[in-house]
């Protein structure tokens, strides 16, 4: 069993109920869909007991694998893995310069860790530790998307067919950079500098057409989301908005850059579609700040990058008292666990508004064993004690993770002029 010496500034600082203590935290790669997604392992001194915790920031998985192991694991090893809130704020207070996706999804990754083996210990499940259940399951959406209007609806009307309520619409536009749809050629009379660009006012205008021909095939009972991937000013964000005013969107999500976040109440009075914006937070702060500041309507953090489950289950309690709900980020880039902890805040928070879904592939479940399926458009929490999934080693070493595509994607996200814009 390895443990600190007492004399070590990172010994346990307090007595400890038990003896039992962390001896090891490392980081495991993989990617049975293509999608690097990473996850921390903590073993502790109790034969077989060990937790896992989501730290997946596809993007820069390697840079938070060597967080993990090169920093967090002396900070942790040989302390009693019950004094969660101590552990996760020491971890986040030694680097000094805090905040940032890279640190925030390693502490994450040991607090999730920390929670699952929490309650693997209690004998019950991570939302049983949270207060319990409020609801029963947590309503889901998915994603549509098609080149064209007419793929995207056929998509839609599959989803509805499988039993959901919320779904969320993306259709093609011409534009190596467009977001969330297959991308459509330009015309051979186009005349664009950049000859994969991508055009605002295009973007403006056909944005609605989508949505009038959706309300037109899926009716008025379907509750319709969408994602502008942080590509507008504050002006266009409100011409949007208002555009889509006649269709009733649950939300639209991300309509201006982090970068002018502080614009949000202006474009949240001015718009007459609920807000949801988040994705890109990347500490608890940013959350807090986004939630208690008037903009937003929705919180959707990816909860690894605010720095895990402690993290989340403030904002929730904070957007809770301001009437602000959550819809935490939880696509493909979202390991199987960090989804379960987005479903055990889901369940446990009268804040809850609704939960982004993904329907991980064969390989997924193989990788993960106890993986959450989504049914009829619901998702609900493993009753298994922790969170009640499980890591296949060797399966995971089948399913290698190199680097993501996203970089390759990001640098083709220009203008018609040739100009970066906001992926």
């Amino acid at each position: 069993m390895s443990t600190q010496d007492a004399a070590s500034p990172f010994a346990q600082p307090w007595e400890a109920p038990d003896d039992v203590r962390i001896t090891r935290v490392r980081a495991v790669a993989t990617a049975p869909e293509g999608i690097p997604l990473l996850v921390v392992k903590v073993e502790t001194s109790d034969d077989g007991l060990y937790g896992l915790g989501c730290a997946t920031f596809t993007q820069r998985w390697r840079a938070v694998a060597t967080y993990v192991e090169e920093h967090l694991a002396r900070l942790v090893v040989g302390r009693y893995p019950g004094d969660i809130e101590d552990l996760v704020r020491l971890a986040r207070f030694s680097s000094y310069w805090r905040e940032g996706p890279v640190g925030n999804n390693a502490i994450s990754g040991l607090d999730q860790a920390l929670w699952d083996i929490a309650g693997k210990r209690a004998g019950r499940p991570v939302h049983e530790l949270l207060g319990g259940k409020v609801r029963g399951a947590a309503d889901t959406y998915l994603h549509a998307a098609g080149a064209t209007v007419e793929e995207t609806l056929d998509q839609a009307e599959r989803l509805r067919d499988e039993g959901l309520r919320h779904i969320r619409l993306q259709t093609g536009q011409p534009g190596a950079g467009h977001y969330g749809a297959p991308a459509v050629p330009h015309t051979a009379t186009t005349d664009h500098q950049y000859p994969g660009g991508w055009d605002v006012e295009e973007y403006l205008r056909r944005t609605p057409e989508l949505f009038a021909a959706a309300r037109d095939r899926l009716g008025p009972d379907i509750a319709l989301l969408h994602d502008v991937h942080s590509r507008l000013s504050p002006k266009q964000a409100v011409v949007l908005a208002r555009s889509l005013e006649p269709y009733r969107l649950y939300f639209l999500e991300d309509v201006i850059a982090p970068e002018h976040w502080d614009r949000l109440p202006e474009v949240r009075a001015a718009s007459p579609v609920p807000l949801a914006v988040g994705e890109l937070t990347t500490s608890l702060t940013d959350a807090a700040r986004l939630v208690l500041g008037g903009g937003v309507d929705f919180i959707r953090s990816h909860i690894s990058g605010i720095g895990g489950l402690t993290a989340a289950r403030k904002i929730a309690a904070a957007a809770e008292l301001v009437g602000v709900r959550t819809a935490w980020h939880a696509p493909g880039d979202t390991s199987p666990i960090g989804a379960a902890a987005n479903v055990a805040l889901d369940i446990t928070s009268p804040a809850f508004g609704i939960q982004e879904g993904h329907v991980y592939a064969p390989a997924v479940h193989e990788v993960f064993p106890g993986t959450l399926r989504i049914e009829r458009g619901w998702l609900r929490p493993n009753e298994a004690p922790g969170w009640g999934i499980d890591l296949d080693e060797a399966a995971a070493a089948r399913f290698p993770a190199g680097l993501s595509g996203h970089d390759a994607w990001a640098a083709r996200v220009r203008g018609r002029d040739g100009g970066l814009i906001a992926p």
